[in-house]
């Protein structure tokens, strides 16, 4: 589900209303925010995933990284 998908786009949310939607949700998280997310994470680890990301503006790339990522990690 993306931001947009949630009409949650471009509405100025406080990162930790995000983060308790996906909570909320039982959802991971998937930012290019890495230090606001990180910090959450830090403060308390009680969520369902917060992947951070560099901002690759080659989408394809993108999301060739985060398949591999994830089905490295299912297969733990």
């Amino acid at each position: 589900m993306t931001v947009q998908e949630a009409e949650n786009a471009d509405q100025g949310i406080p990162d930790e209303e995000v983060l308790a939607f996906a909570i909320s949700q039982e959802r991971s998280i998937l930012t290019i925010n890495r230090v606001d997310f990180i910090r959450l994470h830090r403060r308390d680890s009680n969520h369902f995933g917060i992947i951070v990301c560099t901002n690759n503006r080659n989408w394809g790339q993108f999301a060739s990284r985060i398949d591999e990522a994830v089905t490295a990690e299912q297969a733990l």
